[in-house]
């Protein structure tokens, strides 16, 4: 007798950092979101989808949950948030070696107000001695009914499929949402201009922090069998222009040198990648940008 099948959507949420991205495409097997050791790098919510003989799971990668500065950051919020009565189960990552702050009490308090089983997933195990992990069990426990709680090294790959397992034992039988060879529902464009934007992040450090947006110009075959794909970086000081293009070029070659690489690997193609920079003041903080670039709201 055939074992029904079972699907259901997944969101992870935490504050910014704790390795929400990492887990996902540790999860996929395939790099879809985005990771860099600076907060809030995830803006919209990124579904991943992982398919096994039995089961369909649709992991929602939602942005850190963290005190707003600007309209992006208040959409970014509100998008994680959303996410929390729309899914089935709920994943509540925390980073091990930062342990309890403010920001988890927030989130604990908006998963109060939820009927959905929240897993506890302390995250990062790697970066702390084994004797520290039953404290941080404890802690945790008291202060909100886990259906379980469940360390692992997203990074390292460390107790991840017998989190999968659990999981999967949580969803209910549904239907196959997407094709078997399908990992993200979002567009090819989406997830080049995230590669890009990853690269900016890792190379320029903290010269050029988050204000900045990737926009996919064009793609197109070119007549070398190669896919040629241009894209413009927005930055919203021309300082940080300067910074992005470096001396000669240097920079912009090396971003998008690194880029190319990841980008060929997802698309499984030669590509040709061209990359210009533009200023746009202050975007972050007008609605019409923030349309342009992507980051939609029903309260935009």
């Amino acid at each position: 007798m055939n074992k029904p099948f079972k699907s259901g959507f997944i969101s992870i949420i935490g504050r910014p950092n704790v390795g929400k991205s990492t887990f996902m495409n540790q999860a996929i097997g395939q790099k879809i979101a985005i990771m860099s050791d600076k907060p809030q790098t995830t803006r919209n919510k990124i579904q991943g989808v992982l398919t096994q003989p039995d089961a369909q799971m649709i992991f929602i990668d939602t942005p850190g949950i963290h005190k707003p500065k600007h309209r992006l950051g208040e959409f970014m919020v509100r998008t994680a948030e959303n996410t929390l009565n729309e899914v089935d189960v709920i994943l509540f990552m925390i980073n091990a070696s930062e342990g309890y702050g403010k920001g988890d009490q927030y989130i604990i308090d908006l998963l109060q107000k939820v009927n959905r089983p929240v897993y506890l997933i302390i995250n990062k195990i790697d970066l702390i001695h084994p004797d520290e992990l039953l404290p941080l069990i404890e802690q945790y426990k008291d202060k909100y009914d886990f259906a379980e709680i469940i360390p692992i090294s997203a990074l390292h790959g460390n107790n991840v499929i017998h989190m999968l397992e659990v999981i999967k034992q949580q969803l209910e039988e549904g239907p196959k949402y997407y094709p078997d060879d399908q990992i993200t529902d979002h567009p090819e464009r989406f997830i080049i201009s995230e590669l890009i934007r990853e690269k900016v992040l890792h190379f320029t450090r903290e010269e050029v922090p988050h204000s900045i947006a990737v926009v996919i110009e064009n793609v197109d075959q070119n007549g070398n069998n190669k896919l040629l794909i241009q894209a413009t970086i927005v930055t919203e000081r021309k300082t940080q222009k300067g910074i992005l293009i470096g001396k000669q070029g240097s920079m912009l070659k090396k971003i998008g040198k690194a880029a190319r690489k990841d980008i060929e690997a997802l698309l499984g193609t030669k590509v040709y990648l061209e990359l210009w920079v533009k200023v746009k003041k202050d975007w972050r903080n007008k609605q019409s940008q923030l349309h342009e670039f992507g980051f939609r709201s029903d309260e935009y």
